[in-house]
C-alpha cells in the first residue's frame, strides 16, 4: 500500500518540488497550504508522515506539531520539520515538541526524500513479532513500536523509542551521544544531527515515562545508561 505524505507549506514552488520527488519515489501526497486545511484532513485521514514548515501563515508548524503530539491520535504520526532559519535554537524547539527529523530551507529533494524513507523505517523495522523487552515497570513491543508503564500504554516518537530501545536492549551500558547518534538503526547513514540532539530527546522520553524516567541516568560527560 502507499505510504500517504502530508505536505504543509504556504510556498507552492516548496510544493510542488517536494510532491513531484516524492511521487517519483512511490509516495502518495496531500498538499496543504495552512495549517487549518490540514487539521481538517487530520480528522478523517491520519497520514504516515507530516512534513511541516515552521513558517506558515495562522497556526505555524511548530504550534502544529505540539497540537499533533498532544492528540491521541496523531500522537505516533512521524514529523518532519522543514525550516528557513536553520539555527540550532529553532531545531531544538522542534524536537522538543515531538518532531522526529528536521531539514533546512534551501534543501536537496534528494536528501528530503532520504530523510523521509529514514523516518519511515525506523517506525518498519522488521524485529521479532514476540520480542520484549522488560525493564522493570516498562515493557517495550519491539515489532509494535509500543511501551508501556504499569500497563499503561505510552505514546513515544519513533526516535524516542529507538533510543529507549537502545538503551534497553544495552541494560547498563554507557552509551555515548556520538555512540547514539552514529548508531544505524537510529538515524540512518544520513543524519547530520547536533549533540544536544539526543539530549533533548533523552528529556522528552523521561517526562514520558514519569517515575520509571529515572532509570535513565545520566553519566555526566560521556552520555546515558539505563539501569533498574
Amino acid at each position: 500500500m502507499e505510504k500517504v505524505i502530508a505536505i504543509v507549506d504556504d510556498e507552492k514552488d516548496i510544493l510542488q518540488l517536494v510532491g513531484h520527488h516524492l511521487k517519483r519515489e512511490g509516495f502518495k501526497i496531500k498538499e496543504f497550504y495552512n495549517g487549518k486545511d490540514f487539521l481538517l484532513y487530520l480528522e478523517s485521514v491520519t497520514p504516515d508522515l507530516a512534513l511541516l514548515d515552521i513558517m506558515l501563515p495562522g497556526t505555524d508548524g511548530l504550534e502544529l506539531c505540539r497540537m499533533l503530539k498532544g492528540k491521541k491520535s496523531t500522537a505516533s504520526m512521524p514529523i518532519i520539520m522543514l525550516t528557513a532559519k536553520g539555527t540550532e535554537a529553532d531545531v531544538v524547539v522542534g524536537l522538543e515538541l515531538g518532531a522526529d527529523d528536521y531539514i533546512v530551507k534551501p534543501f536537496s529533494p534528494r536528501e528530503l526524500v532520504a530523510r523521509v524513507k529514514s523516518v519511515l523505517r525506523r517506525m518498519n523495522t522488521v524485529e521479532d513479532e514476540n520480542e520484549t523487552i522488560q525493564l522493570g515497570d516498562i515493557k517495550i513491543y519491539t515489532q509494535k513500536y509500543e511501551v508501556f508503564v504499569k500497563d499503561k500504554k505510552v505514546d513515544l516518537t519513533t526516535t524516542e523509542f529507538k533510543i529507549l530501545e537502545a538503551l534497553g536492549e544495552g541494560k547498563g551500558r554507557v552509551f555515548t551521544r556520538d555512540q547514539l547518534l552514529k548508531r544505524k538503526r537510529l538515524w540512518g547513514d544520513d543524519k547530520l544531527v547536533y549533540d544536544r540532539t539526543i539530549d533533548v530527546h533523552v528529556k522528552n522520553l523521561r517526562d514520558k515515562l514519569g517515575a520509571c524516567g529515572k532509570m535513565i541516568k545520566t553519566v555526566r560527560s560521556i552520555g546515558y545508561k539505563l539501569e533498574l
